[in-house]
């Protein structure tokens, strides 16, 4: 069990719950958190930008990292989407045994 918490943001709403019931329909994903609006400063194509973005917690496996990415990567209005992956080294073993369950019956 290689449990990652995969972090990204998006500019909506819209996109995170499409991008979230895709994840998650797609067994890539156990659970996706929609985070509340914050506001991204950094710089773009040499200028500094700033928006109100939503950030997702996307809990999954190492197993499904290829999957997330391809995932977020088809349904990410962004030309290069921010994707962090954190392995997860401990948790609550309920939480982490059903996180793997989740996402096992893929058929992977």
């Amino acid at each position: 069990m290689e449990p990652l918490l995969v972090l990204t943001n998006v500019p909506d709403r819209a996109v995170a719950g499409k991008l979230a019931h895709a994840l998650v329909e797609a067994r890539v994903a156990a659970c996706v958190n929609v985070m509340a609006p914050c506001r991204s400063i950094y710089r773009w194509q040499g200028a500094v930008e700033s928006a109100e973005e939503l950030p997702l917690m996307i809990k999954t496996t190492q197993t499904h990292y290829a999957a997330v990415e391809k995932l977020i990567r088809e349904h990410h209005p962004y030309a290069v989407p921010e994707l962090l992956a954190i392995p997860i080294t401990r948790g609550l073993p309920a939480y982490l045994d059903w996180l793997v369950r989740e996402t096992a019956s893929r058929g992977d």
